[in-house]
């Protein structure tokens, strides 16, 4: 019988090793895995990338990472965003290497990893500083830019419900960046609001399969939706 729910968000995290590529979840604080990012602090994992969409908010979850010094590089799209403080006193001492990259592109090279995809080309950032020392090509006359798929060993994702096979539904923009992730990992951990029983979620309104997810711990400090 197949029952990806785990009693423990130290089970549901499990070993993650030195210099692992993490995967996390959010816009802003909206689907952002926070207890799952705790038990990564907890857990003592250090020299990290860890590919986000922001670099934090406060002095928790990813921006207690920071401050802990576990993160090596950040992979990012707005790390200067609203109340990322932790992220600006790191980075200006020196101990974090920063890649940013447009959030379409950030959101198209996860899902490029978890498709397969060996890489593809974009207009964005061309004749910018970010293209520079960056392969371009020249296709119908516009100049692209050669972008890498992103793969990780490690998703963290915040989802609304989740059933026993691992099938996640999210709210609103809560979704965010969950459904691309979640392929792209070699292994995916869900921090979800409800569990439901088995044939619960309308097909329909499933946005990760539970084929790309392996865990799914319910936190129990977040109100039942």
């Amino acid at each position: 019988m197949i029952d990806k729910i785990v009693g423990s968000v130290e089970a549901a995290l499990g070993d993650v090793a030195d210099g692992a590529v993490v995967l996390v979840g959010g816009f802003g604080e909206a689907g952002t895995p926070n207890a799952l990012l705790a038990a990564l602090l907890a857990q003592g994992a250090r020299g990290l990338t860890v590919v986000t969409n922001n670099a934090g908010v406060g002095e928790g979850g990813l921006a207690a990472l920071l401050k802990a010094d576990r993160v090596a590089k950040l992979i990012c799209s707005y790390p200067r965003s609203a109340g990322s403080v932790v992220f600006e006193e790191v980075f200006a001492r020196g101990a974090l290497e920063l890649e940013l990259v447009p959030q379409g592109t950030l959101s198209e090279r996860i899902r490029a990893g978890g498709a397969g995809i060996g890489g593809f080309y974009v207009r964005t950032a061309v004749g910018t500083t970010l293209a520079e020392g960056r392969e371009t090509r020249v296709i119908d006359g516009e100049a692209y830019l050669f972008e890498q798929p992103i793969k990780a060993d490690l998703a963290l994702i915040h989802a609304e419900r989740a059933d026993r096979w691992g099938n996640l539904t999210y709210h609103a923009a809560a979704r965010n960046f969950g459904p691309v992730m979640a392929p792209a990992a070699r292994r995916t951990v869900a921090e979800v609001r409800a569990l439901v029983p088995l044939g619960a979620l309308d097909p329909e309104h499933v946005m990760t399969p539970g084929i790309f997810v392996d865990w799914v711990w319910r936190n129990p400090k977040e109100p039942t939706p």
